[in-house]
């Protein structure tokens, strides 16, 4: 039985801010119960839902040797779908209203989780054969492992893979307070470990230190070597590239079923969407004050509003998209720019346009079920979970050929009768206008090529499982 142990700062259903947490929380359940005895250990913050911190058991507290001192360290645990959760306790720590703050407290926090979770080991009963880290709040956990072999049998053999779901995010601050934060010695903040460009870089040294490391897609793991997505750590990421794989993230197919859906009007399978999934689309336009015309092609946009995501190339071409016979809807919030856009085009638009800015996981799930195609033109994209989404809903993605935008949406062949989405290489406005237009022409012209290409959407297979095989084959090798 291997024991496989992941370190993360967010986990569902506790906490979640973005698609780590999926991650985290949702691929433990996928692994072969037989052969992998999987566990989560995360921070308990104090912003975790009481119904949730009530049914935590105690297991242990001691005092860690933290900052010239010894700082209390709790350990509670919480059986969740048959898989066990750990949860790291300080309140000086995880005491806030949200997970992260400002990143000068960050990284002393995620400092403290990171040397913690090694502590906690001994005293838990559970020696993992791995522990895998995921993003740069756990990339200490790599360091710390390293420093404590010395002196320690019990951390001799363990194995670590870090897992890189946003190069963008690194965490990084001033060298002298990192060293008088962790306590590690001098020899770890030189140009080859933990520093970076002056600075100490807590996803460099989990990258230097990880036995593998792991990008969530394909696409991902090449992009991340050259100087325009390698955030400045592309040299590293070539230097490492032999331990480096890129496997995609998976949906929670029980959560996102368009036949067992709680939260959308109409329920429908790839058997009946024909006659159902417009039905979605009515009640919505219905609900949010859009012309009601079950022929209009819709499209949806469920985003964080941010450059990251494109935002700039659909405020380039907007008003001249509203010229066509479609309706947008969008939902989320993120910058006040692009926030302020759409409510200008929902005001300017009120038939065709409808901005809901804010979040919303059941309105998320109507716009996925409703709409017929999905716009995601993202200047970089490690993996993304959206574009799964709408295929397993039969909205048709619209994409940019990036990460794992790019290994997961086929684009449409006309000729060859093949593909499960539209795609436009460049990051260019008009190039996605004429994505754009290329799947309204299908839409309304070849509407039965159409629902082929839906048909095909609806029956790939994104699950877990698949991830988890690979994930599987990764952990095997060690």
């Amino acid at each position: 039985m291997k024991k496989i142990l992941f370190a993360t700062s967010e986990a569902v259903p506790f906490v979640k801010t973005g698609g780590l947490a999926d991650v985290a929380g949702s691929l433990p359940k996928y692994f072969n119960k037989k052969e992998y005895d999987v566990r989560v250990m995360l921070p308990k913050y104090l912003c975790i839902k009481e119904e949730w911190r009530n049914k935590m058991e105690y297991v242990t507290h001691f005092y860690m040797d933290w900052k010239c001192d010894s700082t209390y360290v709790g350990v509670l645990k919480l059986v969740h779908d048959g898989i066990t959760f750990y949860f790291i306790d300080n309140e000086g720590y995880f005491g806030g209203f949200t997970p992260y703050g400002d990143i000068f407290g960050d990284v002393e926090k995620f400092a403290f989780f990171s040397k913690a979770v090694l502590s906690t080991l001994p005293l838990i009963d559970y020696r993992p054969d791995i522990i895998h880290c995921h993003d740069w709040q756990t990339g200490l956990v790599p360091v710390y492992l390293d420093n404590f072999r010395f002196g320690n049998e019990f951390f001799r053999g363990i194995h670590t893979i870090m897992t890189i779901h946003n190069l963008k995010f690194q965490g990084t601050w001033d060298t002298k307070r990192i060293r008088e934060i962790t306590g590690l010695p001098d020899y770890y903040f030189a140009p080859d470990k933990l520093e970076a460009y002056k600075d100490a870089n807590y996803l460099k040294g989990g990258i230097v230190y990880a036995d593998r490391v792991t990008t969530v897609s394909k696409t991902y793991a090449e992009e991340i070597k050259t100087p325009f997505y390698g955030e400045k750590l592309d040299g590293l990421m070539n230097a490492r590239s032999n331990c480096l794989t890129g496997i995609v993230n998976g949906l929670d197919y029980n959560d996102w079923d368009p036949a067992e859906d709680e939260r959308i009007d109409y329920n429908f399978s790839v058997e009946d969407f024909r006659k159902k999934k417009v039905k979605n689309k009515t009640a919505l336009q219905k609900e949010l004050g859009l012309k009601v015309d079950p022929k209009a092609m819709m499209i949806g946009i469920v985003s964080r509003l941010t450059d990251q995501k494109g935002l700039d190339l659909v405020a380039y071409v907007m008003d001249e998209l509203c010229q066509d016979a479609i309706q947008i809807v969008v939902l989320g919030t993120g910058e006040e720019q692009y926030e302020n856009m759409f409510r200008y085009f929902a005001w300017k638009y009120p038939d065709k346009v409808s901005a809901n800015i804010y979040y919303s996981d059941p309105m998320s799930h109507k716009i996925y079920a409703s709409c017929d195609a999905f716009l995601m033109p993202s200047l970089f994209e490690p993996c993304g979970l959206s574009q799964l989404m709408s295929l397993r809903y039969g909205t048709l993605p619209i994409v940019r050929e990036t990460g794992g935008l790019k290994d997961t949406v086929e684009p449409y062949n006309e000729y060859e009768k093949t593909g499960t989405g539209f795609s436009f290489a460049n990051y260019n406005a008009h190039e996605m206008m004429a994505a754009v237009r290329y799947a309204e022409k299908i839409y309304y012209d070849k509407k039965r090529d159409w629902n082929k290409i839906v048909e095909r959407a609806m029956k790939k297979d994104f699950s877990w499982n698949n991830s988890a095989r690979q994930y599987e084959e990764l952990y095997d090798s060690l």
